[in-house]
């Protein structure tokens, strides 16, 4: 007597069975380890500058146990950058502010600016990944409040880097003059658009061949568009954690806010009112907690040469 053959669809079960745990230990296990530098060129200084390197980081969702995420950070100071631009989302923890401590300590003195993102003021909570397949996520339950106060105290104190929350600030990097300005998390609608005119007016006269550039957290089209209308001649941007799970060959599935998918990572240009300019948007280092996984989406951090414009 010989033994029925298994039924078809059971070996199909099986297989689709094997893949779905081999993704899971691929991305739980192994890709959110795999740390890369991403590099990109953009033309957005006055015509004449200098070229700048500028070290653009992200949502490293620190929590105190993560050493190899912070030792990797920390070892980008070998690439010598003019100037970090920190988009938020830097704390996962509540004791976070002890790995960023460790991350980003070997950077004093490198000019530096940042915005917050809402993990840089409320701790993550648990949420159905599923729910952000429906829209951008919301805040449903009471958050636990973090110490924002000294996670700023650090950077601007011991890293001589500038705040931007609903803010302007001047700096000299590598012998250019660059207005920068910001805005806190758009995702919880922190941000005061309004606020920018004057405070980039307070800044006073700008030196002939000074340049502008926008900081955002989030990167809703609102905010791209308004800091392109305040003359920014290059926007950075984070939160979207490129999908964090992507589909090979398709690229980004959801952005968390309404930025177009094709533009939720990477370097591409954005473009309002006659005016295009570059927009590079961070996929980010890290990831909550409570989803700690990574799928065609490696964690990184963008070195972006800005370039002088032709004209």
């Amino acid at each position: 007597m010989t033994r029925s053959a298994a039924h078809p669809a059971l070996i199909a079960l099986g297989a689709v069975g094997a893949v779905g745990v081999g993704a899971a230990v691929w991305g739980i296990g192994i890709e959110r380890y795999l740390f890369t530098v991403r590099e990109a060129t953009a033309p957005a200084l006055a015509p004449g500058s200098a070229p700048i390197r500028v070290l653009h980081v992200s949502d490293a969702h620190m929590a105190p146990w993560q050493r190899r995420k912070q030792d990797w950070l920390a070892s980008l100071v070998a690439f010598q950058p003019d100037l970090v631009v920190n988009t938020g989302d830097n704390l996962g923890h509540k004791d976070g502010l002890t790995g960023i401590r460790r991350a980003f300590a070997p950077f004093a003195g490198i000019p530096g600016v940042f915005v917050h993102g809402s993990n840089d003021v409320q701790a993550p909570s648990p949420r159905n990944p599923l729910k952000y397949f429906t829209g951008p996520s919301k805040t449903h339950t009471e958050p636990e409040m973090l110490d924002t106060d000294a996670m700023d105290g650090f950077f601007t104190d011991e890293l001589g880097w500038r705040g931007l929350n609903n803010a302007a600030a001047r700096l000299e990097v590598a012998g250019n003059s660059i207005d920068f300005f910001g805005v806190n998390d758009a995702h919880r609608e922190w941000d005061e658009l309004d606020a920018l005119p004057d405070a980039l007016e307070a800044l006073g006269h700008a030196r002939t061949g000074s340049s502008r550039i926008g900081v955002t957290h989030a990167p809703y089209q609102r905010v791209l568009n308004q800091f392109v209308g305040l003359g920014a001649d290059a926007v950075f941007g984070g939160h979207t954690h490129g999908g964090q799970v992507c589909l090979p060959g398709y690229g980004t599935l959801v952005a968390n806010c309404d930025i177009p998918l094709k533009q939720a990572k990477g370097l591409s240009t954005w473009s309002h009112d006659g005016r295009t300019v570059p927009l590079n948007v961070s996929a980010g280092c890290g990831h909550s907690i409570y989803a700690p996984v990574r799928f065609a989406c490696r964690p990184e951090a963008t070195l972006v040469t800005l370039t002088a414009r032709s004209i």
